[in-house]
């Protein structure tokens, strides 16, 4: 037997060493061992009998909790276990947090203590109230694209259209009392950053990892913040390749626009947002990294994870919120879609990443060595007529529609799309109401 999260051995009585207790109460519990070596090798202990009535009353002053201590014998000397369970509520040593995180005692400070006293109490970092938010200094709009978005995944019934914001707001669980809690500052608040550091996403471009040619930061809201990185991702940042099957024109993206947008998903939903840092894209010739200050929910591997393992949200009133705007399917199954995506478009799955500082998945090209064109080349053959049809009928669908998505969607280039929308116009079969951000296609036809 070796040392692991559960057991730690010591072959000598010190005071401190209720530290390692304090860290077994607060993980997953555990023994500590009184008269073995390193190795396991009993040495036996001095004072066994003094140090059975000791040590308990010693836990009990300090850490306010009650241990078992027995007294064993093996190859004729004696030893103590000290049997340490795992305790619903934060214990503490003298004011300190300890931890027993693998065969490692840990100290726990800043978000990772925060983390930790949410987590006992049952709560978790976007559930928290946030003094002075009050509920008119969100966003209108905010509220109307929320609402218009769950409308239309029918995840929220038409009534959610006339209701007002406080009622909306405790619908999705985001008041306590008077308080509103933070992740409605993330959704709702026109400049998140007022209370939550970090709160947006970078993107960059880089010839290497050293040489950034350029960059851009989406700030806003978190729905605003999805919409617009995707939409400046497959505009700006992405390439898309064309090739001809005959006098057909065929474009596609180097990866699929469905699995990217769930890793951005995935990277604002479960990000730890009390790190300070934003989610990070960079953007490579031949590769794509999606980076967050986040990690996987406890008891989850990335073994587990990629076996199409369930979990809960890192942040579970964010990713409620996006699972009724229709932004999400289902918890804990981005992976999946990521993947599934990628093995439709015939492009490796990206590779994931976790470790303590962040969960990264990088998306490695195929593609970039192949004999193609990029869309920058002009060309004299026609959009087929399939395009300008299958724009029709997405815009029915979604009049909210970007022209990058329906690019996306029929996996041809944005300028294409561009042109047959302008061609759509210019015939009078379409045409947009409103606002750039904000308005809808409307089908005359």
């Amino acid at each position: 037997m070796k040392e692991n999260q559960n057991i730690e051995w010591k072959e000598s009585w010190r005071d401190e060493y209720i530290k390692w207790i304090c860290g077994f109460a607060n993980a997953a519990g555990g023994t500590l061992v009184i008269g073995k070596n390193d190795e396991g090798v009993v040495t036996g202990v001095d004072h066994a009998e003094k140090l059975m009535a000791d040590i308990p009353n010693k836990v009990r002053d300090i850490l306010g909790i009650i241990v078992d201590v027995n007294l064993k014998t093996a190859r004729g000397k004696e030893f103590l276990e000290i049997l340490v369970e795992s305790y619903p509520y934060p214990v503490s040593y003298k004011g300190q947090y300890h931890y027993r995180s693998g065969s490692t005692k840990q100290e726990l400070k800043g978000s990772a203590l925060d983390a930790f006293l949410l987590k006992k109490y049952g709560l978790h970092w976007d559930s928290v109230p946030v003094p002075n938010l009050l509920p008119e200094s969100l966003e209108e709009k905010a509220f109307a694209l929320f609402a218009k978005k769950a409308v239309k995944s029918k995840r929220l019934g038409d009534g959610v259209l006339q209701e007002n914001r406080e009622s909306l707001l405790r619908k999705l669980h985001l008041l306590e009392g008077s308080y509103l809690k933070r992740a409605a500052a993330l959704l709702f608040h026109e400049d998140p950053e007022q209370y939550v550091t970090g709160a947006y996403v970078k993107i960059g471009f880089f010839k290497t990892d050293s040489d950034l040619v350029y960059q851009d930061e989406i700030h806003g809201n978190l729905f605003q913040q999805v919409d617009k990185t995707i939409d400046l991702l497959l505009t700006k940042y992405m390439k898309a390749y064309i090739s001809y099957e005959g006098l057909q024109r065929v474009e596609r993206y180097q990866f699929p626009a469905p699995a990217l947008r769930e890793a951005l998903l995935n990277a604002v939903v479960h990000k730890d947002y009390s790190s300070g840092n934003p989610v990070q894209i960079s953007v490579y010739e031949d590769k794509i990294i999606f980076w967050n200050a986040g990690r996987l929910p406890d008891g989850l591997s990335l073994e587990l994870l990629q076996k199409k393992h369930p979990s809960i949200p890192y942040n579970p009133l964010v990713a409620s919120a996006f699972f009724r705007a229709g932004y999400i399917e289902a918890w804990g199954r981005g992976i999946e879609k990521i993947n599934n995506e990628c093995k439709l478009a015939g492009v490796p799955a990206p590779e994931i990443n976790s470790d303590c500082v962040g969960l990264m998945i990088t998306f490695q090209s195929d593609i970039a060595g192949k004999t193609q064109v990029e869309t920058t080349v002009e060309t004299t053959v026609e959009t087929t007529v399939e395009t300008p049809d299958a724009i029709i009928r997405l815009m029915a669908e979604k009049p909210d529609i970007t022209l990058a998505e329906i690019a996306a969607h029929i996996e041809k280039s944005v300028r294409t799309v561009e042109r047959a929308a302008a061609k759509l116009k210019k015939e009078g079969k379409i045409t947009f109401k409103g606002p750039k951000k904000g308005g809808r296609w409307e089908i005359l036809v």
